[in-house]
């Protein structure tokens, strides 16, 4: 059987719709299949993020929501591509570039997006694996020689294509959530629908344009650059305490460019995002364990926290619980609601 039959297969035991309400960062990537999703909340305040999820007969479609600042870093899978349009009050950036109405971004399958956005980004994501596409252009006697993403492509197009496929996204997604009954084991509707989204997909992609390199995008490239290879830095030194000196040897920059990066980027210093990344692996550790099998001393001393009162005030003013009272929670608690209509 090759891997399209045996995703089909799997895609066709699954809900046509999914609704997933994100209140928990480190459960972010709970509820979809094709998706790996590392998430840090930038803002201590209660995030409200949600996903909505739809099935169509060979592909997916995603639409995102959040109300807060938050960083992402998403993994796309099972041979798949995505393209993403975003919608008009999206603010942040993709990769360090900033997000506008007329941008749309291009993915192949393994390839990681780094996303930065602030509250009230909405987004709508189109998902199908290559031969999808290939079919419905030979179906429309269109030669399929349109270029596929290799890696992560940032792309210019025209603001009503883009402005019309992701309204036409937020009404399709809205409607499946308040009516699954319509998508629910109806192919001729999925196939439909499908058909529907390509052509709109097409319009978008066929003025598609690449950007200018300019000093300016080069600049914002280098700072998410920096930023990266410090947030990788300290993941694979876990337990150590990491200084800004470390971090300025890890990333080859001096620390006033160092804190200018994570400035632009982040919205916050060098040590005040780390701490924060390393509180939520804490937490995704904590709510991933069995009570009984580990202690949040424990966790904490394997993230780098020495301080154990300094570290319970932070986590409580970052998820607005303390640490014991996550690890004594069932796991299902602490996660995401994905929920099948």
């Amino acid at each position: 059987m090759t891997q399209q039959r045996v995703e089909s297969t799997r895609r066709a035991l699954l809900p046509a719709v999914t609704v997933v309400e994100i209140t928990d960062p480190t459960a972010a990537d709970e509820g979809i299949e094709v998706l790996t999703r590392d998430l840090v909340q930038l803002e201590t305040k209660p995030l409200r993020a949600r996903q909505l999820i739809l099935r169509l007969e060979d592909s997916l479609v995603l639409f995102q929501s959040t109300n807060l600042r938050i960083r992402t870093r998403t993994t796309l899978h099972n041979g798949l591509l995505a393209y993403v349009v975003f919608g008009p009050r999206a603010k942040g950036t993709v990769n360090g570039l900033p997000i506008r109405p007329t941008l749309m971004l291009a993915a192949e399958s393994g390839s990681q997006v780094e996303f930065v956005v602030k509250g009230g980004y909405e987004s709508f994501s189109v998902l199908f694996s290559p031969a999808v596409l290939a079919s419905h252009l030979i179906a429309r006697q269109r030669e399929p020689d349109l270029h596929a993403p290799h890696g992560i492509e940032v792309l210019h197009t025209n603001e009503i294509n883009a402005r019309r496929l992701f309204d036409w996204g937020k009404r399709l997604t809205s409607t499946a959530a308040h009516h699954p009954e319509m998508f629910n084991d109806r192919k001729e509707i999925l196939v439909s629908v499908q058909t529907e989204l390509l052509e709109m997909l097409l319009g978008a992609l066929d003025t598609t344009t690449a950007p200018p390199h300019t000093r300016n995008r080069q600049t914002r490239q280098a700072r998410n650059h920096v930023v990266k290879l410090a947030e990788d830095y300290a993941l694979a030194h876990i337990g150590d305490r990491i200084y800004v000196t470390d971090l300025c040897l890890a990333t080859g920059v001096s620390e006033r460019t160092l804190e200018y990066a994570f400035q632009a980027v982040m919205g916050m210093s060098p040590v005040a995002y780390l701490t924060r990344l390393r509180l939520h692996r804490v937490r995704r550790a904590l709510r991933m364990a069995t009570y009984g099998t580990t202690t949040v001393s424990a966790q904490a001393l394997s993230w780098g926290f020495w301080h154990f009162g300094d570290f319970s005030r932070a986590y409580k003013d970052c998820f607005g619980e303390l640490p014991s009272e996550t690890l004594r929670r069932k796991p299902a608690e602490t996660s995401s609601n994905p929920k099948a209509i």
